[in-house]
């Protein structure tokens, strides 16, 4: 660790440099776990170097994304938990570009604060770590920002950004859909990472016991259950790539169904979504309930249980389902693809 920089003005000003090397130390044990054979150098460069490896891909094409973890933050404040929050940032990213078919290669966080907490700071890259491991991607770099005067002491933001690689061949193409197709849904752990505006007010969590165990949440807490990182598909949907035709993927986030679905859906199609097959979470149900919020909005804003659909040709569906079994991932139908000038119904 670097001892030698050390600002008194700086400091006075509000900014530890030295913390920030004491955070970069406590974190480098969880970022050793990314490692993976294509990471160039250690972290702590002032570039994340990767080398790649391009056996079987013939056209490589780079595919990016980038998100955030939005105010559900928020709530790893209230809870004073904050070692699950960067498994969400991966996933926000990860998750996108799977709908491509590319493979995550590496991933890079930025974490603004009001006050440089080395512990703080540590659990929220355990986060990110858990969550390059989870896709199989590298964490190679990242940017820890103390700002104080532009952030509370005690609160932070945090962002993240990917970059996966898939064989142009073997994009995902949507215009290879058809009528007939069969639309599967992955389940989600939750809320995920998206809506959080409204659940905040639903739940008045800056003022309300979010703390307390509640029977319809099968014994968890509002605070617990919200904070549910979000689920990561990535090597499932890898595995059903090599072996079965996919022609369409939604990853299910801010909008819910009636947003996110279409978005795979090519013009002159659309996906018909039976309502009563959809898994719904108890958490969903108490949202609307205590929200008064009426089912179309809900479906509108969250994921409903359903984290990720996927459209495979219809003779191929049991298998993409035994494989996804295979894999961690307890899919069902939920749908079919039909011609429409709508590219989503649900009835």
């Amino acid at each position: 660790m670097n001892t030698n920089s050390r600002s008194e003005a700086y400091a006075a000003a509000g900014v530890d440099i030295v913390a920030g090397y004491r955070a970069v130390e406590l974190m480098k044990t969880h970022i050793a776990k990314t490692m993976t054979a294509g990471v160039c150098g250690d972290v702590g460069g002032f570039g994340g170097l990767f080398e790649l490896d391009l056996t079987g891909i013939t056209k490589p094409v780079l595919v990016s994304g980038t998100d955030g973890v939005g105010t559900k933050l928020k709530l790893a404040f209230l809870m004073n938990k904050h070692d699950t929050v960067g498994i969400d940032c991966v996933a926000m990213c990860v998750n996108d570009i799977i709908c491509c078919g590319a493979k995550p290669l590496f991933f890079l966080d930025y974490i603004a604060c009001g006050k440089n907490i080395p512990e703080r700071i540590a659990d929220i890259v355990k986060g990110v770590c858990d969550g390059c491991v989870q896709s199989g991607a590298a964490l190679i770099g990242g940017e820890t920002a103390e700002m104080p005067g532009f952030y509370p002491e005690d609160e932070y933001d945090l962002a993240g950004y990917c970059t996966g690689v898939v064989d142009k061949s073997r994009i995902i193409d949507n215009k290879l859909m058809q009528a007939g197709d069969v639309v599967i849904a992955l389940p989600s752990s939750g809320v995920h990472s998206n809506g959080f505006s409204l659940v905040r007010k639903v739940f008045d969590v800056e003022n309300a016991d979010i703390k307390t165990p509640v029977e319809a949440l099968g014994g968890k807490s509002v605070g617990e259950t919200l904070l549910t990182p979000t689920r990561i598909y990535v090597k499932p949907v890898l595995a059903l790539l090599e072996k079965v035709h996919v022609r369409g993927i939604s990853h299910i986030t801010g909008g819910g169904f009636y947003e996110n679905i279409p978005r795979s859906i090519p013009d002159g199609l659309g996906a018909r979504i039976r309502k009563d097959d959809v898994r719904v979470l108890p958490i969903f149900r108490l949202i609307q309930e205590k929200g008064g919020i009426s089912e179309r909005d809900m479906f509108n804003t969250y994921n409903m249980g359903v984290g990720m659909s996927i459209v495979v040709p219809a003779d191929e569906a049991d298998e993409a389902l035994e494989i996804l079994k295979a894999n961690g991932e307890d899919a069902y139908i939920i749908g079919e693809v039909v011609e429409s000038s709508s590219k989503i119904e649900l009835i």
